[in-house]
């Protein structure tokens, strides 16, 4: 057969070990007020089916979710980037979500390109449109974390020898393929970081025994969950085995129940005074 000249980039496409990011999670006192926030405001959708009363609250957005456990507010040492369909609309949402998010340290304002919010406990949120990130029209794109000056090489070598993702360095910040079109990143920091309080994020990997073994040989799993999920919480260098930065990571088989599970999102634009029969639920815009 031909020899074909490479006109494409293919790495572009690899995605690694991990084949999705699907949440963050934090704890909060209120629901409601967190409702405010990421249901009123944000226009995501509190999930329909899996129900934990006032316990708990899942929250959709696209393929991805918030866990918002009821408990003392957790806070992210970095930001959540999210996409949403429009900054007009969301603007307005927030406007009128602000009315019942006063006495918080609820805030917003505008970039060139996108949004910045600060949630009623302090989360930070970066809210884009999809062409910021292509073939992403509702999602969670990216994580970014701030750590300690000196962690960005071990951190990247954790991520590429054992939990077997590409990854790139880029100046003070690497950046992990955790699915496709999404990301952790890491960036280095002089400021101080808050001491870690517990908060998580989830993913699935495609092998799953291989990471487990090599952090059980080193006692570096924080909990056995089940025959298809364990955690675990120190990023360690490889080389040195010296803990890096603390994030708790829900790892997840393919074969785990909730993997690709279709998640209800409803059109953030629909309103008592804009619906239209048969818009209710969220459809992505034409390309």
């Amino acid at each position: 057969m031909a020899k074909h000249a490479n006109t494409y980039d293919r790495s572009a496409e690899d995605v690694g070990n991990i084949q999705m990011l699907e949440h963050v999670n934090v704890t909060v006192p209120d629901q409601g007020l967190a409702a405010m926030f990421y249901v009123t405001g944000l226009g995501f959708t509190r999930d329909p089916y899996i129900d934990f009363g006032t316990f708990n609250m899942w929250v959709n957005l696209g393929d991805q979710q918030f866990h918002l456990p009821r408990a003392d507010a957790q806070v992210l040492r970095g930001h959540t980037g999210v996409v949403v369909p429009d900054l007009e609309g969301l603007a307005s949402r927030l406007k009128f979500a602000g009315r019942g998010l006063q006495d918080t340290q609820f805030a917003c304002r505008e970039e060139d390109d996108h949004m910045v919010l600060t949630c009623p406990y302090g989360n930070q949120i970066r809210a884009y449109e999809p062409k910021s990130f292509p073939r992403m029209d509702l999602g969670m794109p990216y994580v970014a974390l701030n750590i300690p000056a000196g962690t960005a090489d071990g951190i990247q070598r954790f991520y590429e020898q054992v939990m077997r993702c590409p990854a790139t360095r880029d100046g003070d910040s690497v950046k992990v393929v955790v699915g496709h079109n999404q990301h952790l990143i890491f960036t280095e920091t002089d400021a101080e970081i808050p001491a870690y309080d517990g908060h998580h994020i989830a993913v699935y990997v495609a092998d799953f025994s291989g990471p487990h073994a090599w952090l059980n040989e080193r006692e570096l799993i924080s909990e056995e969950s089940d025959q298809y999920q364990y955690r675990f919480v120190n990023i360690v260098d490889p080389d040195s085995g010296e803990t890096l930065f603390e994030l708790e990571h829900e790892v997840r088989s393919l074969s785990h129940a909730m993997y690709r599970r279709p998640l209800a999102n409803r059109n953030p634009e629909i309103n008592f005074f804009t619906y239209r029969k048969g818009a209710d639920q969220f459809s992505p815009a034409p390309r």
